[in-house]
């Protein structure tokens, strides 16, 4: 089997930096973020992603722009969306944007495409959220024919048809890796598997255990239409550094203002101390800790799920940008080696078992 992949996502979120005292520029957000994609790729991880929002508080609404300016400052990381909004975007634009990433990248880049937490998307674009779910059932079904032919002929209900074209620059890769982000639907879990695609399983609440059944609905899927064994990566919030403690603080302030600031949109109550140290623990959803409390977290959902991937969405919220790369480097350095070295041992050991 491939060795597990280890790798980091961001939204690139704007909150007031508890350092600085000030908010962040959209600006210096981006810089930072080509420059923790650089230092991801130095250090050794497998996977940088971005995710796509249309609010003040998100400043990547491109993300194959983004992964394009990170691609000249990289030579072997992985670059990926999480997600691109498919349901709102043309997958036409989407796989051309994409395929001149791995060009760029030297055949790096992936689609994570999802359906979007958040709906900005579907009227600034025109769409009408009564069609969520159509939407993107039929873009995906698009985004496939697209990747599977470089001409292509279609009809649907919430796009014009397309009579034979081509459509291009064609990738280095081929196919181009597209990944399902899966977020709390079994059905979504379902379809993902029997379309023979590899499934993001987003867990950044609750007890994780409790989604154990999403993967055996996507790997029983896949195999009854005939795929074989898919691929699953588990998305989760986290942040790391020295010791668990100072996790802890540095990344409180920031996750409090951004959860809050989105719980009031939502009608949620405002997020305490004690929920967030709570999620900390090893059977909850979030790996905020020191390099030995993530390792063993992660190796403890491996056991749950049995995926070949983990991304860690550092972070929620702005923190000084000193921290966050200190954050990069114990991910890369210290979790990384030890966590492929286990799993890579364990599922050596089964093997033997089993034969």
């Amino acid at each position: 089997m491939p060795p597990f992949e280890i790798g980091l996502y961001t939204f690139g979120d704007i909150t007031p930096d508890p350092a600085a005292g000030r908010q962040i520029t959209p600006a210096e957000r981006l810089r930072d973020v080509v420059d923790e994609a650089r230092l991801a790729d130095e250090v050794g991880l497998d996977v940088f992603a971005v995710g796509e929002h249309h609010r003040p508080d998100f400043p990547i609404s491109a993300p194959a722009v983004v992964l394009a300016a990170i691609a000249e400052r990289t030579t072997r990381i992985r670059l990926s969306s999480a997600v691109n909004v498919l349901s709102s975007d043309d997958p036409v634009r989407v796989f051309q944007e994409f395929s001149t990433v791995d060009l760029l990248s030297g055949g790096r880049a992936e689609i994570m495409a999802g359906r979007g937490s958040f709906t900005e998307s579907f009227p600034l674009f025109g769409y009408d959220l009564h069609d969520y779910d159509s939407l993107f059932a039929e873009k995906l079904e698009m985004l496939l024919a697209l990747r599977a032919s470089e001409r292509i002929t279609w009809s649907g209900r919430h796009r014009a048809p397309i009579e034979d074209r081509g459509v291009y620059p064609r990738p280095i890769q081929d196919p181009l890796p597209i990944w399902v982000a899966v977020g709390g639907t079994p059905q979504s879990a379902v379809r993902t598997g029997l379309l023979g695609l590899p499934m993001a399983l987003a867990i950044i609440g609750g007890e994780p255990a409790r989604f154990a059944p999403f993967a055996e609905l996507h790997r029983r899927a896949a195999a009854q239409a005939g795929h074989g064994h898919m691929p699953m990566s588990i998305n989760s919030h986290g942040f790391l550094a020295d010791d668990s403690q100072a996790a802890s603080d540095a990344a409180w302030p920031a996750t409090k203002a951004m959860t809050d600031r989105i719980g009031r949109e939502r009608g949620w109550s405002p997020v305490t101390r004690e929920a967030y140290e709570a999620g900390h623990g090893l059977h909850g959803a979030t790996f905020t800790g020191s390099p030995a409390q993530v390792i063993e977290k992660i190796l403890y959902q491996h056991e749950i799920f049995g995926h070949e991937r983990f991304l860690m969405q550092f972070i929620v919220g702005s923190l000084p940008h000193p921290q966050v790369m200190r954050a990069i480097e114990l991910f890369g350095t210290e979790v990384a080696p030890i966590v492929r070295a286990e799993i890579a041992r364990r599922t050596s050991s089964e093997a033997v078992a089993a034969d």
